[in-house]
């Protein structure tokens, strides 16, 4: 599964890359995040709830932020597992500056597996974007 996005922000770029630094306001925009805990250095743990159609469940994930380039870009890595199945993933997130804002660009792709990727294939690329839009929204309003 391939993701491509752009979500716009009034703010500058410098604010924008702290919020999506910002553990805190990251766990609280997640929808089903239960939480962010350190691991090591731009490493984390979490616990989330996800639903895609009929499956739902509760997946332990590692988030990793790799290859930062403050404020422009850095590479996020996620590993998921549940119930459910699992999901692998890798995203580009790329900041520009814009008309006095930040444009954030998302280029991500996904690997799911197990009961999840049977069931709710066809849903899950919908269910990721909704999922992402969410995200955005909630920082912006954070921000």
């Amino acid at each position: 599964m391939n993701i491509d996005a752009t979500y716009r922000f009034t703010q500058p770029r410098e604010r924008v890359w702290a919020v999506l630094l910002d553990v805190d306001a990251v766990a609280g925009c997640l929808p089903g995040c239960q939480g962010l805990q350190s691991t090591g250095e731009n490493t984390y743990r979490t616990d989330l709830v996800i639903g895609a159609g009929p499956v739902s469940g509760r997946f332990t994930a590692s988030i990793a932020l790799e290859d930062q380039q403050p404020p422009r870009s850095y590479r996020l890595r996620m590993e998921a597992s549940g119930g459910p199945g699992f999901v692998r993933g890798e995203g580009r997130i790329t900041l520009e500056e814009e008309d006095g804002g930040t444009a954030v660009h998302v280029a991500a792709t996904a690997d799911v597996g197990g009961t999840v990727a049977r069931v709710g294939q066809r849903l899950l690329a919908g269910v990721a974007r909704a999922t992402m839009e969410r995200f955005f929204a909630c920082l912006g309003k954070r921000m």
